[in-house]
């Protein structure tokens, strides 16, 4: 490769690096609107029917208030905090809203410590639902809801519950009862005590708020979801931002309604944690927002210098159209609420098929869960995490053995074959379709299959991306060590030179797959530019792999020394490759018949 095509390799590289944040500079991000348009409920102009038979209609001895505005209104008296305490977590329940305003995890930290990124050391625990404008489990919509939302707290046995009284005559008691796995069990129900008929207005109950990890969480991973019994569909911080091909400004969504009118769950999730609320009935619609996070502080800022300044976060709510509640009665919602680790043996024990909060992608899914399931089936053997990628690896790799060997040696006689074959097309090159049709004839006779070398690659890309999806999100490889990585779910960083992280693994990976890729034969019909520009390829994978996890860049590493392995001991047990045969067998290079 000559200097002139290196450097345009080399620009373009440092373009694809640094694409992102020249696009930010000079197309800045358009802010987001305030939220102030009103519930889009469908059907909220039908007659529509509850757990009572009561038909909700416009009638005019009815209110008729409209909803407000989607945000929870102040609270009139001051905040009162009660908080209920399980083995797993501890739940805080705040009376602005009536509702869970944060979820504990104790068994997990915040962030895993490693001292070699630079990282404060902190007592912090894992907590859900942090900073969220509105509490899991409130109530928002239109009057009486949009009015003052302080609720009374008051401990019943083993739960919480929080009332409120509205001027209206409207009653809402929430009673809230935590379980085991994560589960918090809450019945919210709204009563008629008004003497006379009251309409209901559209509203929503808040399940809760995906919001980052820690302060320096971009949120790439932040997602809110609803699955309706057949499946379940996520949306991403990158639906929210609707850029143009996913690097130009457009105009940022903040409302985000799921298609389905039977949603069995809903979801708010980053990258290992998750809150789903699943009601005991199938609610009519689901709607989640983006919202805005407390900005860090001058104290988070000197912890956390890499502190984002402006978080956002993605609330997912279940919305129930309007209806009538004569005098005395009520409507009930009776929902589940998980809020734990994305543990796939934890989350399939809920049932509802709410393992797929994991969000594994629908076509590679089966790959993930059972890649998932033998790492953690190896780790419950004593094997340590890195060590159970290694073999997982490893086991692959004998697997596909015999179909990559029979492929290198496809390759190895193609290159072979090569002079041969020059000489066909340069005979036939006057006549495009006669020349395929003896090139096809050749090979056939001498039995070399042109897709040999394709056909194991295609094989293992569903491999690979379900070790791709199982490794980017697997909670177990959180704060699981393997020589110098201390967290095999984040980059390996060991040191940071100018404000850029040394992360030796994809190095390693890259390094690994340049060796590999000087070791393949070279593909028959091939440009020379084109073939050495296919060997500088690792490059751009360092560059795809580099803030990736570890554990996914070790599977890569190891993946490319098996490969080299393979490729020596086939080129030691080859020999000659025999001499071509056919009509065509005796064509030297450049000749014609």
């Amino acid at each position: 490769m000559d200097r002139k095509s290196i450097l345009i390799l080399v620009a373009c590289f440092a373009l694809l690096m640094l694409w992102v944040p020249l696009v930010n500079v000079i197309y800045p991000p358009v802010p987001a609107p305030l939220q102030t348009n009103t519930l889009g409920v469908a059907g909220s102009n039908l007659r529509q029917t509850n757990s009572h038979g009561l038909i909700a209609e416009h009638e005019a001895e009815i209110s008729s208030a409209k909803p407000g505005p989607l945000t929870l209104p102040e609270s009139a008296g001051p905040e009162q905090i009660e908080t209920l305490e399980t083995p797993e977590a501890l739940y805080t329940f705040s009376s602005h809203g009536g509702g869970l305003k944060t979820i504990e995890l104790k068994e997990y930290p915040e962030s895993v410590n490693c001292a070699r990124r630079g990282s404060a050391p902190t007592n912090r625990l894992a907590t859900l639902n942090l900073g969220a404008p509105a509490p899991a489990l409130a109530l928002l919509g239109g009057a009486p809801f949009a009015t003052d939302s302080s609720f009374q707290l008051v401990r019943a046995g083993g739960g919480l519950r929080a009332e409120k009284q509205y001027s209206n005559g409207l009653y809402v008691v929430k009673e809230f009862i935590p379980g085991t796995n994560h589960v918090l069990s809450a019945t919210v129900r709204i009563e008629n005590h008004s003497g006379k008929s009251l309409r209901l207005a559209e509203h929503e109950l808040v399940v809760g708020t995906a919001t980052p990890i820690n302060r320096h969480d971009l949120g790439q991973f932040l997602a809110i979801g609803a699955y309706d019994g057949t499946r379940a569909v996520y949306q991403y911080q990158g639906w929210f931002a609707n850029r143009t091909l996913g690097c130009f400004p457009g105009t940022p969504r903040t409302q985000y309604v799921a298609e389905s009118t039977n949603i069995v769950w809903t979801a708010a999730c980053n990258q290992f944690f998750a809150m789903i609320g699943a009601p005991r009935d199938p609610a009519p619609e689901m709607i989640g927002r983006q919202v805005d996070l407390p900005a860090p502080t001058d104290a988070d800022r000197a912890a956390d210098p890499k502190a984002v300044l402006k978080p956002v976060g993605y609330q997912a709510s279940l919305a129930y159209p309007a209806m009538v509640l004569t005098n005395g009665q009520s409507v009930t919602h009776v929902l589940d609420l998980f809020a734990g680790p994305k543990e796939y043996n934890t989350l399939a024990k809920l049932g509802k098929n709410q393992d797929l909060a994991m969000n594994f992608n629908t076509m590679f899914a089966w790959f993930a869960k059972a890649l998932l399931l033998g790492m953690n089936g190896l780790h419950s053997i004593g094997v340590a995490y890195g060590m159970a990628i290694i073999c997982i690896t490893v086991i692959i790799k004998l697997l596909f053995w015999p179909l990559t060997q029979a492929s290198m040696r496809s390759m190895k006689r193609m290159q072979t074959l090569q002079p041969q074959m020059k000489a066909i097309q340069e005979k036939y090159k006057d006549d495009p379709k006669k020349m395929n049709m003896k090139v096809m004839e050749f090979m056939k006779e001498n039995k070399v299959n042109p897709m040999g070398g394709c056909l194991p690659i295609m094989l293992q890309i569903p491999v690979f991306m379900g070790f791709y999806q199982m490794l980017q999100t697997a909670i177990e490889l959180r704060g699981a060590h393997f020589l110098w990585a201390c967290d095999l779910s984040q980059p390996d960083t060991v040191y940071e030179l100018l404000g850029f992280p040394i992360n030796p693994l994809p190095l390693i990976m890259g390094a690994s797959q340049f060796w590999q890729a000087r070791m393949t034969p070279p593909s028959p019909g091939v440009d020379p530019m084109q073939q050495k520009i296919m060997q500088y390829m690792p490059l751009m994978l360092v560059f795809f792999f580099y803030n990736f996890s570890s554990g996914l860049a070790l599977y890569w590493t190891v993946q490319n020394l098996l490969s080299i392995v393979q490729m020596k001991l086939t080129k030691a047990g080859t020999g000659p490759a025999g001499k071509p045969s056919g009509p065509h067998a005796s064509l030297p290079p450049g000749r014609k018949r």
